[in-house]
């Protein structure tokens, strides 16, 4: 493990994830936020780990505009994720912002239960007692733990491994070890508490390799392999191809079972939800906030 590696992409990841929180303001464009903030990932020498995501109101995650997206910002709730890696050391953080001024509430929610999370994290705490901070925080402000997201361990090339930080107490015995290095990310609902997949996946990840016949098919999956099994979106893709060939080559790469897709994660009973995340490494006596500016 290189951890001048993580801590340079993190370093990166909460530069770059304040930067697009400068340039997230009513009317602006999220496909342009999303591909600034792309742009100045690698202008800082890092790579995205995954697609720039603004998430909007009901939408948990997983949000990436198209190219021919014209959402701008109004009075949303928006949850703006990013990721960078260098050598596929990752770093992982987001931020939510309250347009309407409504629901300040409810992103201090998220925040606070991050923060709170993040003071009792040592050596030998368990994912039980992580979660039950999590959820304890959220649910004094009157909202609900999104359940069913957690927090993740990181790994080099791979966003998501053990272990899995959860968002409130499920009873998990499992304890830190000094040296993990964790992304922390709390949910705060409105609603249920409880996400589901929706339609309309721009986000995608290579997951096995396999031949291909066709010659489009081909040239695409070729551009996919330099992403190293890391997720991609379909606007990265429609800029280079154009949208009829990147539709079809990622209509075959489903056929051949080798595509993993994440559609937008939304509320159960559509409630607006915050977000906020660190990338954090326990140490012999608490951690070390690597995501911090």
């Amino acid at each position: 493990m290189s951890l001048k590696d993580q801590k340079k992409a993190c370093k990166i990841a909460a530069q770059a994830l304040k930067y697009a929180v400068s340039l997230a303001k009513p009317g602006a464009s999220i496909k342009d936020i999303c591909e600034k903030t792309e742009s100045r990932i690698k202008e800082l020498g890092g790579e995205p780990a995954f697609p720039a995501q603004i998430s909007l109101n009901e939408t948990a995650a997983h949000f990436c505009p198209d190219e021919d997206d014209t959402t701008v910002l109004k009075d949303q709730v928006a949850s703006i994720d990013i990721g960078v890696h260098i050598n596929g050391y990752i770093g992982d953080n987001a931020a939510t912002i309250d347009f309407s001024k409504n629901n300040t509430e409810l992103v201090k929610a998220s925040r606070e239960a991050l923060n709170n999370a993040i003071k009792i994290i040592r050596p030998g705490i368990t994912l039980a007692e992580i979660g039950k901070v999590i959820q304890t925080t959220i649910e004094r402000y009157g909202f609900a733990p999104v359940r069913n997201l957690s927090g993740h361990g990181l790994d080099q090339y791979n966003i998501h491994t053990s272990p899995s930080v959860p968002n409130y107490d499920n009873k998990d015995t499992t304890e830190l070890k000094q040296g993990d290095i964790i992304a922390i990310e709390p949910f705060a609902s409105k609603g249920a508490g409880i996400v589901y997949e929706s339609s309309n996946p721009t986000i995608f990840q290579l997951t096995r390799k396999k031949p291909t016949r066709n010659m489009i098919t081909r040239k695409i999956l070729k551009e996919i392999d330099k992403y190293n099994n890391l997720p991609f979106c379909k606007r990265w893709l429609t800029k280079k191809f154009g949208q009829a060939k990147t539709n079809l080559a990622l209509r075959n790469l489903k056929q051949l079972n080798i595509l993993a897709e994440y559609p937008p994660l939304i509320d159960k009973n559509q409630g607006l939800i915050s977000q906020a995340e660190h990338t954090v490494l326990v140490k012999k006596q608490g951690c070390e906030i690597l995501t911090s500016v």
